[in-house]
């Protein structure tokens, strides 16, 4: 696959719901010991509805259009702190899609990259704060390191990049402490433990992997 259509992004998302089914328990019982222990309900949820949302606005024959749009039914789906930053990261993406019909391999290092901002604005958080920014702003550095050094990158390659930046941003929250939430309140209980933000932000770019690794 060398182009991304508007008639894919419907699909590529289901993989990101899929893998959010399977990883709801997993996230909830993280969230339980710092947070409001449902994350994986959230992700699961918003994830999940949003591949018909966008579906049903392929019509409008402008993947930024069509992203924006499935991203603000997205959020009011799960209208929890998580599901606005997520819904907000896409929103972000969108932005640089308008009048596209078609993505490149390296418009995915834009839409990370891009998702990556629009969580640091709606979140007001910083690298090191211990949150999803952590994974997904590692995530879209890697990436974008591999198109810069190989123009020839494919999909594939591009996630697979962004997936192991998030690893290494996941690892790294092990030594951070909360500053947001219910979870800075249990701060002592963070050492050395991934924040589950952090991680529900490498599946999600995961679940984009698992697309295009299907597709080969």
């Amino acid at each position: 696959m060398d182009k991304l259509t508007i008639e894919n992004i419907p699909q590529m998302f289901d993989y990101v719901g899929i893998l959010f089914a399977e990883k709801r328990d997993e996230l909830c019982a993280m969230d339980a010991v710092m947070g409001d222990g449902d994350l994986g309900l959230t992700m699961s949820k918003g994830y999940g509805a949003l591949p018909a949302f966008l579906r049903d606005l392929t019509g409008e024959g402008d993947i930024g259009k069509m992203m924006l749009k499935g991203a603000m039914k997205m959020q009011n789906t799960v209208p929890s702190t998580m599901g606005t930053l997520m819904s907000s990261g896409i929103m972000e993406a969108s932005k640089a899609f308008r009048g596209k019909t078609e993505l490149v391999p390296a418009d995915m290092v834009t839409y990370v990259t891009q998702f990556a901002i629009g969580i640091r604005k709606r979140g007001k958080c910083e690298l090191g704060d211990r949150t999803i920014l952590d994974s997904v702003d590692a995530g879209a550095k890697r990436a974008a390191a591999l198109v810069e050094s190989d123009a020839s990158a494919s999909f594939l390659d591009v996630l697979t990049a962004a997936v192991e930046g998030a690893e290494e941003g996941c690892e790294a929250t092990k030594g951070m402490l909360p500053k947001f939430g219910k979870a800075a309140v249990h701060s002592a209980k963070a050492k050395g433990i991934v924040d589950q933000g952090a991680l529900a932000g490498k599946y999600m770019l995961e679940g984009l992997k698992n697309y295009f690794a299907d597709q080969q």
